[in-house]
């Protein structure tokens, strides 16, 4: 590596976007002198390229977990794509130069730390961490880490399995876009049925949504139809418990849900990551960005402000990253 890769090393500080309270919007800052993060022994330091936003962030910026939250001020970002600069002494599956991708925060609402990803410089552990998939560009890989392990440890946990049938809530957002691939690639579902407005049902089909419904249009729990495993990226738990088969799952990352769904929370793992990397490679799989990104560094106030309309198609990315 040249000098000047190392000069701001040398400084140990960074841009990062951060808030110091919780509030809406206004709250996030541009900081200019962030210290920059020390490394653990099972940690890498990596410099970021890209970066996303899930609702994850601005439900923590508005105060939603902070009774668990770590302490303030908290740089924003959870989903990560970029190049290790610095590795832990005990990190085995990486080296400087590579390209890595990831969801740095292993407790997204238990335990989440104060590091987060819209910086120059961010810290992950090894094992939260995965090879960034061949084919894909960095904005592309920073869209996946949390909405794709969300979306595939949600359907494993609600048992979807070859030959079962899959209703997905929210089927062109974040997370939602991503369970409607992994029921028809990897779990191999029988029938994968997606809601979503009358403009994204091209999009839903495209995905692989053998059926798909408008939600302005009808509501999906009043049809006869019933699905083994219901998928709710929304919040719509009181519904989605009356769309599943008798013996079927339901379950939401959004909302509260009666019995028998059940609310589902991450706990981030590259191993997942690595699992599907495969499919990413092989084109079976494909993340979707947000048309009206890649937001630049500075527009992250715009991009978390899109987001917050829930109108956001695929996933909000932030890039270039100085």
């Amino acid at each position: 590596a040249d000098e000047s890769s190392f000069s701001i090393l040398d400084l140990f500080i960074m841009k990062a976007w951060a808030y110091h309270q919780y509030g809406g919007i206004e709250v996030l800052k541009l900081e200019v002198d962030f210290p920059l993060p020390e490394i653990k022994d099972d940690q890498v330091l990596i410099k970021v390229v890209a970066a996303a936003l899930n609702p994850v962030d601005y439900k923590r910026r508005l105060g939603y977990y902070k009774n668990t939250d770590s302490p303030l001020p908290t740089i924003v970002g959870y989903d990560v794509a970029g190049v290790v600069v610095k590795v832990g002494s005990q990190v085995k599956e990486f080296k400087e130069g590579d390209e890595v991708y990831g969801d740095v925060i292993e407790k997204a609402v238990s335990g989440p730390r104060n590091y987060g990803t819209i910086a120059e410089y961010t810290i992950a552990e090894e094992r939260l961490l995965a090879h960034k998939p061949k084919n894909l560009d960095f904005v592309q890989a920073a869209s996946l880490p949390l909405a794709l392990e969300t979306a595939y440890q949600g359907l494993e946990k609600a048992g979807l399995s070859e030959g079962k049938s899959l209703l997905v809530l929210g089927g062109a957002g974040g997370v939602g876009s991503l369970a409607i691939q992994l029921g028809k690639q990897v779990f191999r579902a029988s029938k994968v049925a997606a809601t979503a407005s009358t403009g994204k049902l091209d999009l839903i089909r495209s995905l692989g949504a053998d059926l798909a419904i408008d939600y302005t249009k009808e509501k999906f729990e009043e049809s006869s139809e019933k699905f083994d495993v219901v998928y709710d990226a929304v919040g719509e738990g009181d519904r989605a418990v009356k769309a599943i088969k008798e013996g079927g799952a339901a379950l939401t990352i959004a909302s509260a849900i009666p019995p028998p769904g059940f609310f589902f929370v991450l706990t981030s793992d590259g191993g997942t990551l690595k699992k599907l990397n495969p499919y990413f490679e092989s084109g079976k799989l494909k993340p979707i960005v947000d048309p009206k990104g890649p937001f630049p560094f500075e527009k992250t106030v715009e991009a978390f402000a899109h987001l917050e309309t829930n109108r956001a198609t695929g996933k909000v990315v932030i890039y270039p990253i100085p």
